[in-house]
């Protein structure tokens, strides 16, 4: 089991630079990062972190082809991958529906998934080849070419998905893995890896080899109770892109959410948090002390065949940042990446 650290870049940038850095040293697989409007440019900080690393891999989990051109992907992930040393990868989708409502786009418009498809075989002909002629339904080009190369043979290129099936049929049949976000039990796994692994079998691979990732909201410390309380301040924030087919495979009834996800598209984050419970948050997050957060991996999320925690760590700052709430005592980034470290990863050592 991989443990990778997946930051929105809200925080000041010196801060954030300390925090990849000490998960390089701690020995995380990778910092991610969302390639959205909202955060801070996660490119221009990857670069400035690459030259205080050695070892920690970037990229983003996840980039949208539809607000950012897949040739401009490969471009940025060939780009980044030399500045690295060779630690670039990346994971694509059509992206964050509700930012994609506040550009004016209706993603039921846009056929997100064969879309995804096209953007992922441009993006890795233009990263294998270097250059590309293609005319296909979303996306066309003349001799289009590039002198930014990556260092890998190889660079990883992976799919984002979370509804299904078709989305984990062809992360496992055309890319190199599948990040899947927000999904916290046995069921939604084994659903998930069921049909990656149909998409692997397909295409001939052993989709033990690919990368399935489970991308979560993180948060852990010393005193559960407080953990579990900053865990639900952003729960409702996430669960408002969470499919109705998803919800439920995770013991959650979309009825019983949607007062809350109404309140937090109306503005209202503070009624939004009063409106989750603290079951729907613990069944929708990994939260508590480092044992609780170890026993729920090892019970719910190992068994399907996951092979690589993505831990979207929720500290104080990033509760106060999105919600304006104080919580004292609640464990801060550096703090949360030591425990996982000290008390966590050693259990796949």
């Amino acid at each position: 089991m991989k443990f990778s650290y997946v930051m929105l870049p809200d925080y000041p940038l010196h801060e954030s630079l300390a925090s990849i850095r000490l998960a390089d040293e701690l020995g995380f697989h990778a910092c991610y990062a969302a390639d959205e409007t909202w955060h801070k440019d996660m490119w221009l900080l990857f670069a400035a972190a690459a030259g205080q690393t050695s070892r920690i891999r970037f990229g983003p989990s996840l980039s949208s082809v539809v607000l950012r051109e897949p040739t401009l992907i490969a471009q940025a992930l060939a780009t980044l991958d030399e500045l690295s040393g060779g630690r670039a990868e990346g994971v694509l989708s059509c992206g964050n529906f509700g930012l994609l409502a506040q550009y004016g786009i209706d993603w039921a418009g846009i056929r997100p998934l064969s879309r995804t498809k096209e953007a992922l075989k441009v993006v890795r002909t233009l990263l294998d080849d270097g250059t590309i002629t293609y005319d296909g339904e979303f996306f066309s080009y003349d001799g289009l070419f590039t002198f930014a190369r990556p260092v890998q043979e190889r660079l990883p290129v992976k799919l984002g998905a979370m509804r299904g099936p078709k989305s984990f049929e062809a992360a496992g049949e055309l890319s190199d893995g599948c990040h899947h976000a927000l999904s916290y039990t046995r069921e939604a796994y084994d659903y998930a890896v069921d049909h990656i692994r149909v998409g692997a079998e397909r295409a001939g691979k052993d989709w033990r080899s690919l990368d399935i990732g489970a991308w979560v909201v993180f948060a852990t410390g010393p005193d559960s109770a407080k953990a579990k309380e900053a865990a639900r301040s952003m729960v409702g924030i996430y669960a408002s892109s969470m499919p109705e087919e998803q919800l439920r495979r995770n013991g959650v009834d979309p009825a019983e959410l949607k007062p809350v996800i109404d309140a937090i598209a109306g503005g209202d984050l503070a009624r939004g948090i009063e409106l989750t419970s603290p079951e729907v948050a613990d069944k929708l997050s990994v939260s508590g002390t480092p044992e609780e957060c170890l026993e729920k991996i090892r019970r719910e999320i190992e068994p399907s065949g996951v092979n690589h925690m993505i831990c979207a760590i929720t500290d104080h700052s990033l509760v106060k940042a999105f919600t304006g709430r104080e919580l004292d005592g609640v464990a801060d980034v550096d703090t949360q990446l030591r425990l996982i470290h000290e008390r966590i990863m050693p259990a796949w050592a």
